[in-house]
């Protein structure tokens, strides 16, 4: 009986794997829906970029970073600890046969999938104005030196920091979210504002893209929440229904904040609403109940339909709002944890404990992530240069970088 758990088990995490892996392509385009015509090849191609790259680091070194026993203390593993093609999990014998570790193998993907789209999620700040082949570089020495020991320090139960210490972040709010919001702020600082920003300006060149993306978005944020628990059972039940219950009510609240300060509800911020109520709902779906959630998601549609204005009075270029839905949205849902949480939040221990180590964890992130990106984005552009220049952005990053156009009609 015990085996049959464990494989029914392994089996919904390698569907959540699938279901995770889903939702790079949704970014791709959520995005991509959302910049101008001219640039949608470069925008979804820097999330297909990330795919594969990330998938292949991931299986060269990258487990072992996360994974591997510690090579600092609570911050890293041994990128070299089983590995290289994940060969501590094939189960090879003297004779060179496999015997593969089925959970292993599936956490192990599973956990790939996450790298992948955190690193995408990155890549909304710069839109319209990053060469492709810096974005790589920038892709993959961030993911090596940001995302995976990040990713050690909050996913690691055993070893990493957070957990140790006591920081809930049940799918990653601090190690996928603030941590490519803060990326994103940097890189929107390295790169500098599009040709002619001001509000207003950019509308997206295609509307029902991004709602297609948004769609994938929610429904593989299914596998993202509740395979977290990598197991079937009332946890993963739980974040299930939490998935569904603040994203539902982030629209309302983003909708009415759009409908009070600008007179009409869009799509656009519908689906935008959903994407913040599925950020705040991330590291805290497992310890909520579903009313706490819909009143999470209530606040982070609003403050992050709020927030998104805040590139125009601070001055700094977000194009896709990255740093207003993912950086703000993940410093919400962190910190609520310590207010509403079951059984460890404010309200239930009329404590301050778990509030402020939620808040030290996303901070401590957030400035690690923003310096190193900031670092490494700044050395891209000084050596091989990270932004195309203002004549190629005008005329269309798609054709000057990938020599391709999103849409070509021909009379017939």
């Amino acid at each position: 009986m015990e085996e049959v758990t464990g494989n029914l088990n392994s089996l919904w995490l390698l569907v959540a794997a699938a279901l995770v892996l889903l939702m790079t392509p949704g970014v791709a385009f959520f995005y991509g829906g959302m910049v101008k015509a001219k640039s949608v090849i470069s925008m979804m191609m820097m999330s297909f970029g990330a795919m594969g790259l990330v998938g292949v680091l991931w299986v060269l070194y990258g487990y072992g970073l996360v994974f591997g026993t510690p090579l600092i203390p609570g911050i890293v593993g041994n990128p070299f600890d089983g590995s290289i093609g994940l060969s501590s999990l094939l189960g090879i014998d003297e004779s060179g046969a496999m015997n593969p570790d089925l959970a292993g193998l599936a956490f192990a993907g599973f956990q790939a999938t996450f790298a992948i789209i955190t690193v995408a999620l990155v890549s909304g700040a710069i839109a319209d104005r990053a060469k492709f082949g810096a974005w790589m570089v920038f892709a993959g020495v961030w993911v090596t030196l940001v995302y995976f020991p990040v990713a050690f320090m909050v996913f690691n139960l055993a070893e990493g920091w957070a957990p140790v210490w006591g920081v809930n972040d049940f799918a990653g709010g601090t190690a996928v979210h603030i941590n490519a919001g803060a990326a994103a702020l940097a890189l929107a600082l390295v790169l500098g504002k599009r040709v002619g920003f001001q509000k207003g300006i950019q509308k997206p060149h295609n509307v029902p893209l991004t709602l297609l993306g948004a769609s994938l978005l929610w429904f593989g944020w299914f596998g993202f929440n509740a395979g977290s628990e990598a197991a079937v059972d009332g946890v993963a039940a739980i974040a299930w229904i939490n998935t569904l219950a603040a994203p539902a009510a982030a629209i309302i609240g983003w909708l009415i904040v759009e409908k009070i300060k600008d007179g009409k509800p869009t799509s656009i911020g519908a689906a935008s609403g959903a994407v913040a109520g599925l950020v705040a709902i991330t590291p805290a779906c497992n310890i909520l109940t579903p009313g706490w959630a819909i009143v999470l998601g209530i606040i982070a549609g609003a403050v992050c339909a709020l927030a998104i204005e805040l590139k125009f009075k601070l001055g700094f270029d977000d194009s896709l709002d990255v740093v207003g839905i993912h950086l703000v949205g993940g410093f919400i849902g962190t910190l609520y944890i310590g207010i509403f949480g079951a059984g460890i939040g404010l309200l239930s221990t009329g404590s301050f404990e778990q509030l402020w180590k939620q808040f030290a964890a996303a901070v401590v992130i957030a400035i690690y992530s923003f310096v190193m990106a900031l670092l490494i984005g700044f050395i891209i552009q000084k050596t091989m240069g990270f932004r195309i220049k203002n004549e190629d952005e005008v005329a269309g990053v798609d054709t000057v970088v990938h020599g391709e156009e999103g849409y070509v009609l021909e009379n017939a």
